[in-house]
């Protein structure tokens, strides 16, 4: 087997419990905690954001209130994340890009669908549901895109429904940032008091949880493989 079939045969928590001796117990705790709040129920998808400022702000938010997956679409412009504004939290999410063809984004919506997400497109013009009126009861992929150009076309007709915040001001919309803010942590809060199934499964947080280790650990990478040794069919 290689290297990465090895892994995926004995991690879980046989691995976990082997990497949670090179960090104090203290951190170990707050990564179980913080995973009992998270969930892929929510997720997040940003559709070709150019200033990396305001995507890693969008990083930042997903931590805080403990959505994992972030799916970004590049397709005209690259993001790089901006440490200054994310503050270590891109090494805790899962951030998945879609950045192989000319148009990424319905490559990335289809493959939301097929797992089973509704697609929910943020945008002032249309006027369907708020934070508070969004219906929860499937998986749901909030769709971002920016701030001059909002959504692309493909996006706007691939969405299953729109969201938006209702403005009483005479300024259309918020920065990308700000709103994401505001639908993430009203979103997040209804659903942790809804009766539907928002956390990660047993698999999922043996996933997660290996995966903080090894960013947490100096020479991680070294570790894993003196652990995938040792455990070898044969040296056991």
């Amino acid at each position: 087997m290689n290297p990465v079939n090895d892994l995926n045969a004995i991690s879980g928590p046989a691995l976990i419990e082997y990497l949670q001796q090179f960090i104090t117990r203290e951190r170990y705790d707050k990564f179980q905690a913080a995973l009992l709040k998270r969930t892929r129920y929510i997720t997040i998808a940003l559709e070709d954001i150019y200033q990396s400022h305001n995507a890693s702000a969008v990083l930042r938010t997903c931590d805080c209130f403990g959505i994992q997956d972030v799916h970004i679409i590049e397709n005209r412009n690259k993001y790089e994340v901006n440490p200054d504004v994310a503050l270590g939290s891109a090494k805790w999410l899962n951030l998945i890009h879609y950045d192989q063809i000319e148009n990424n984004t319905v490559t990335c919506l289809k493959k939301l669908k097929e797992s089973g997400y509704r697609l929910v497109a943020t945008s002032p013009h249309k006027d369907d549901f708020t934070p508070e009126t969004l219906p929860l009861e499937q998986k749901t992929a909030l769709i971002f895109g920016t701030e001059l150009a909002g959504l692309s076309p493909s996006a706007l007709e691939m969405a299953d429904d729109f969201i938006k915040i209702p403005m009483v001001g005479f300024t259309e919309s918020l920065n990308i940032s700000v709103s994401a803010a505001i639908f993430i942590h009203s979103l997040t809060n209804r659903l942790r008091s809804s009766p539907f199934e928002w956390q990660l499964t047993s698999d999922e947080q043996s996933e997660i949880m290996t995966g903080w280790l090894k960013n947490s650990i100096k020479r991680s990478d070294t570790l894993v493989r003196d652990f995938i040794q040792k455990n070898k069919p044969g040296n056991i």
